[in-house]
């Protein structure tokens, strides 16, 4: 007779190696599916409030997010699509007025400044401005815009992709807001999509959390007409 196997009554070599790879990928599965389906949430809870721009409803003012600046320091065409968008709606009598909020915080990058010229030299007067030079983020601006600057009511002009994760912090926050799409009819860039699965997870932590601002600031009331 065969003398036993030293491995008798228990787990081959290699074995418990594969259990643990197993239990591994079972986790990371489970945390993506976790991670996809919060995200999803952000995604629909307000996207009935994603509007054309012809039949978006009037509030006191537009809230433009900043997305960077081109050389020469002016807008990127991004930020200058949402530009754009804003003034449509001002022209159009759905606004009273216009608030850019965006990061001025580095050197030679005055996002709010360019934001603000851009709309100055396109008629919208000076009056209607208004500029927060402390919107860091998206949940930054959507928190300042209601604390500092006692947006009640808005409109949120940004690129679709944007749009879901800002009318979710935007609403959560306290503002009634509504959401235009700068790129209306436009393709979103798969990147794009990427990124915003896991912001959106990222704006849901830290409006369950009620994260503060960077910059808190005394109130500042936006210009009526």
């Amino acid at each position: 007779m065969a003398p036993p196997s030293v491995f008798s009554g228990s787990m081959k070599p290699g074995g418990t190696s594969r259990v643990w790879l197993r239990r591994g990928l079972l986790a990371v599965m489970a945390v993506g599916l976790g991670l996809l389906a919060l995200s999803h949430l952000v995604r629909v809870s307000y996207e009935d409030r994603i509007v054309p721009l012809e039949t978006a409803p009037e509030a006191p003012v537009a809230l433009v997010f900043g997305a960077g600046l081109a050389p020469g320091a002016v807008p990127s065409p991004v930020l200058a699509q949402r530009l754009d968008a804003a003034i449509a709606l001002w022209r159009q009598g759905k606004v009273q007025a216009v608030l850019v909020s965006g990061d001025q915080m580095k050197p030679f990058h005055h996002e709010t400044r360019a934001m603000r010229r851009y709309l100055l030299e396109r008629g919208v007067p000076e009056a209607a401005v208004q500029g927060d030079e402390a919107g860091l983020s998206t949940y930054d601006s959507c928190l300042r815009a209601y604390t500092v600057f006692g947006a009640k009511r808005a409109l949120l002009v940004t690129q679709r992709f944007h749009l879901s994760r800002a009318l979710f912090i935007a609403n959560s926050v306290g503002i009634d807001a509504w959401g235009v799409a700068a790129d209306e009819g436009r393709s979103t860039p798969w990147r794009y999509t990427v990124r915003e699965t896991l912001s959106r997870v990222l704006a849901l932590a830290m409006v369950l959390l009620k994260v503060e601002p960077v910059y808190p600031a005394e109130r500042t009331a936006l210009p009526q007409r």
